[in-house]
């Protein structure tokens, strides 16, 4: 257990706080009752959390301390930063005037977590089939994770230059075509060992 993987593992314990004081906070404004400190308290969670991936990385990097078990943990606590925030603010409404801007459509989180579902399940299939993965990050895949965080903070720091909706069509439009990109590299990986059978659709 290195120094970068305790504070990738500290970062995945974040989550569940963030989740908590999300939800309470939601709760408590459709009641009539927010607690600011709770909002804040969720924002300053999330954003240590968020920064943390760039200190892990160079704990690691600086001090030699890349390990298996940190090749496991940190897509682990990333992807669940990512997905508990945007789970957490489709189920919990942080604004009271126009909950159009205090909450995310249930398409949002179905697509990237059917995306990450499919991402995963083909890695498998390749890992059976073929022995190795080879995933290729795309230019693509980082714009919806930019994009999927941006839309994060708009509903967190409740942003109003432009209203939420056109930031998660953006946010899911790149998810879909990442996810598009991820699977057909994955099939031509299944061609080129010769699983001449496999095919999309």
């Amino acid at each position: 257990m290195t120094t970068a993987n305790k504070i990738t593992v500290i970062r995945i314990l974040m989550i569940p706080v963030f989740v908590t004081l999300a939800i309470y906070y939601g709760e408590g404004l459709q009641e009539g009752k927010p607690q600011d400190w709770q909002r804040f308290a969720a924002i300053a969670v999330f954003l240590a959390a968020a920064l943390s991936d760039g200190l892990d990385g160079f704990v690691a990097r600086h001090y030699n301390q890349r390990s298996s078990l940190g090749m496991i943990l940190d897509p682990i606590a990333d992807k669940g930063l990512l997905l508990s925030g945007i789970i957490t603010l489709s189920i919990s409404n942080w604004s009271l005037g126009d909950p159009n801007a205090g909450r995310f459509p249930v398409w949002f989180p179905v697509l990237v977590i059917t995306r990450d579902i499919v991402i995963v399940v083909g890695s498998a299939v390749l890992h059976i089939l073929n022995g190795t993965v080879r995933v290729r990050p795309s230019w693509t895949g980082k714009v919806a994770t930019f994009l999927q965080m941006a839309a994060i903070a708009w509903v967190m720091l409740q942003v109003h230059f432009f209203p939420l909706i056109y930031l998660v069509i953006a946010a899911g439009f790149f998810t879909l075509v990442a996810g598009a990109i991820y699977v057909r590299d994955g099939v031509r990986q299944l061609t080129a060992e010769g699983h001449t059978n496999a095919k999309l659709g």
